[in-house]
Parts: structure tokens; sequence; C-alpha cells
């Protein structure tokens, strides 16, 4: 075996169980309704009324055709690796069809799972008194099983029924997590990923639901030439190709008098540029280096395998750790209903004006290039602020044993320097969260508004 295999054999492992907890900052919602609720764009638009998606593709089928024949270009003119749309998938105007086939058709042709809910609901923002409403079982908006304990409370909408902008758009951050982008390679065990042509799993696991959507949720933009070289699968990643298709879907919306889905489908970009603002989401291994990889690779090679399983064991300890702890300070934050610093690092849009102008490189270029400079300082905060043994020990499988973890009473008794600095960093990468995703939906909503 070459040295080329041999690392790409290390790469396969450590991103492949880098797949296996592929949500980047858990439930979105809860950060998105704090990101936009003072934003004047959010903050004072006119309330909307909730359509069916069956609705908005009737009406607008052969605007919304052309749009997706223009993705399609975009997408072979700007993404490496690109692996075309085969052309049976084409989506085409065809008045006679029923709503069923014509939904069927978009959701092909946007190479998404075709058993995406795409439901009337929200999230009602935690932060807000009770909200009353019908509550949705979770299976009614998500394919995936619920996890315990779940952050999620689905209340459902009805055809017709007035929303704030900001719930849509809060509550559909989150959406691309509910199963969209499960299944959609040709190993995958389901029809619609024979048919997609996005080719094999690039990595982790076809037989695990979870990690068949990591692909489109982590981008590896900014890995050492050495690892592209070995594995050149982990440049097969399309969180900017998920990003743009919702992204132009959302200004159509808007220029053709459906604000419900433009906010619904704004919402869906943004969660994609959301995950690269999370370092586990743009690198490998978040403070590790090129030749840490190498020699760990080289002595399992060599018949020692120990080495290379901890490593991939503690990244995915600490990519679920720092996940379980962002979303509790959150929920405990919105319990409090006070003004806190992250609050205030989610809201504040001094930064947004600290970045360039927005450009179908933003996602790249300004999201997880930043993301990766930050990784391996977030990495040593982890190390320093949490519990070894969740994060130091592999002998630990924090995923199996999260449920009945409470970090944040945990961190409370930890050094206060190191527990400073891992609130830091996360005040940090939650500032990064907030104004990327409103520079983001500038410029979607400037689209929107173009005639």
């Amino acid at each position: 075996m070459t040295f080329k295999d041999r690392i790409g054999c290390l790469l396969v492992a450590l991103v492949g169980l880098a797949a296996g907890p592929a949500w980047a900052w858990g439930n979105h919602s809860l950060a998105a309704y704090r990101a936009f609720e003072k934003m004047p764009e959010v903050a004072l638009a006119p309330a909307v009324v909730a359509e069916p998606l069956e609705a908005f593709l009737r009406a607008e089928e052969r605007t919304i055709a052309a749009l997706l024949d223009s993705q399609e270009a975009w997408a072979a003119a700007n993404l490496e690796y690109y692996p075309p749309r085969p052309a049976s998938l084409t989506f085409g105007a065809e008045a006679g069809r029923s709503d069923e086939a014509r939904r069927l058709a978009f959701l092909g042709a946007l190479r998404v799972a075709p058993n995406s809910r795409l439901a009337l609901y929200y999230q009602p923002d935690p932060q807000s008194a009770v909200a009353d409403g019908v509550v949705l079982p979770h299976s009614a908006v998500n394919t995936l099983p619920e996890s315990t304990p779940s952050t999620y409370r689905y209340l459902a909408l009805r055809a017709g029924e007035s929303i704030a902008a900001l719930q849509v758009l809060a509550s559909a951050c989150d959406e691309p997590d509910y199963g969209l982008d499960i299944n959609l390679w040709e190993d995958s065990p389901s029809d619609w990923g024979r048919s997609y042509g996005f080719g094999p799993l690039p990595f982790g696991n076809p037989a695990l639901p979870y990690a068949t959507q990591a692909p489109f949720h982590m981008g590896f933009f900014f890995e050492r030439r050495a690892l592209y070289m070995a594995a050149p699968f982990i440049k097969r990643t399309f969180p900017t190709l998920r990003h743009h298709q919702f992204a132009t879907l959302s200004a159509l919306a808007f220029r053709t008098g459906h604000p419900y889905w433009g906010w619904r489908f704004a919402g869906l970009s943004l969660h994609y540029l959301q995950d690269l603002t999370q370092p586990y989401h743009a690198t490998v291994a978040p403070g590790e280096s090129t030749w840490k990889l190498m020699a760990t690779n080289a002595i399992a090679m060599a018949g020692m395998p120990r080495m290379k399983n901890d490593l991939i064991v503690l990244l995915s300890n600490r990519h679920l750790a720092l996940e379980k702890y962002q979303t509790e300070v959150l929920q405990l934050d919105a319990q409090s209903r006070q003004e806190t610093a992250l609050t205030r690092a989610l809201r504040n849009t001094d930064k947004d004006r600290a970045y360039p102008p927005w450009s179908d490189a933003y996602l790249r270029e300004v999201v997880a290039a930043q993301s990766v400079a930050q990784g391996a300082r977030l990495s040593q905060a982890l190390l320093a602020a949490l519990p070894a043994g969740y994060v130091s020990d592999p002998g630990f499988d924090f995923g199996v044993k999260e449920a009945g973890i409470n970090l944040v009473r945990e961190v409370a008794q930890r050094d206060a320097a190191d527990r400073g600095r891992l609130d830091a960093a996360l005040l940090e990468l939650m500032g990064n969260f907030g104004a990327h995703s409103r520079n983001a939906l500038r410029a979607i909503l400037k689209a929107g508004s173009a005639q």
C-alpha cells in the first residue's frame, strides 16, 4: 500500500467518525431567534401567510424550472468535484400533473430526499411566552429519529394562517437537519440515492443515516496539500451547493409574491452557512497537525491501530461536547429571559461590517476560512475547560453518555480562567454565526427585491 493510500485510510476513518455527529450547532433555531430578532429587515417585516409548498410550485412552475436550470449551470461553473445532475431529474413545466408529482419532481431536481416533510410548522421562540397551538408529532416534521433529551417543539400552521417572518426564518434555519440530505448516495439504502448521480458516499458509513448528510453540512476547503493529495475525496463536500440552491429559491419566492417561502427558503440556505461557522465542520481534525495524523496512521499501518482509534473517538467526543455545551447555554439564556453575553454576541451587528461584501466565494473564503483559523484555539479551550474524561479519554463515548451529562454545571466547577477561555471562544463563534447569517440574508433580500 502506498503512502497516499495509507494516509487516505486514516482520513476515511477520521472524517467518517466526524460525520457521525453531523450537526454543528444543535437546534439552530435557538441561536437564529437571537441573531435576527433585532435586525430591522426581519423585526419590521410584515407578517406572512403560510402557504403549502405545492401551492408555490403550482403558481411559479415555469420560473422555478428556469431557476433550477440556472442553478445547475452555476454549480457546474463554480464547484469543484461537482457531479452533474442527471438529465432525467430536470424539472420542467407540466401543468397537467398532480401536486404530488410536481412536488416529487421539484425535490428530485434539487436532489434532496423525496420523503422530506417540508410541513407547515414552526418552532416557538423559547424566550417568549409559551405559545399555544397544536403540537405536531416529531415524525410530521422530521424523518430522522427524535433525540433524547430533545430541544424541539413543533407547532402546526394552517394554510392561510398569519405568522411573523422571524418565526418562519428562525424555524427554517434548523430544517436541513430534518432529513433533507439523508441517503442521497449511490451506495445508500434508498431508491433515490441510486438515481441522483452524486456517486458513492465520500466518507462515513452509508448504512448510518446521519452520516450520509455530512458531506452537505461540512466543507473541508483549507486542509494541507498533503492531505488533499492523499485523500481527494475530502473535497467532495457540498454546503455551498445547498446554500446557493435555497438562497436563489428564496429570492425568487420574494420576487414573485410568495414571502412565506421567501423566508422559509432563506432559513434553509442559512443553515449550511451556519454549519461552517463550527470548526469541526470546516476542518477534519481541529487542533491536530498533519504530521500527527501521518504518524498516527504510520503506527496503525505497522499493526498498532490503537492510537488511530483513540484519536477518532477523541475528535468525536470534542465535537459532541462543544455542541452540547452551546445548546445548554442557549437554553439557559432563553429560560432566564435576560440579556446575556451570548445574546449580545449573537445580536452584535457591529461585527457584520467587518467582513467583505457578499459574493459567491463568501462561504468558502470568509466563513470556512475563519472557522478553520479558530479551530486550534477552540480545541485548546475545550481540553482545558471540560472534564478530561469527556474530551481526553478515548475509553469514554460521549455520544452514549451525553443524555445524563450537564456540561454547564460541570464547567462552572472548573478553573475560572479555563472556563473564561471556553466561554470567550463560544462567544466569538456565536458572533460569527450571527454576523455571517445576517450578511447572507441581506444578500438574499437584495436579490429578492430586484425587478
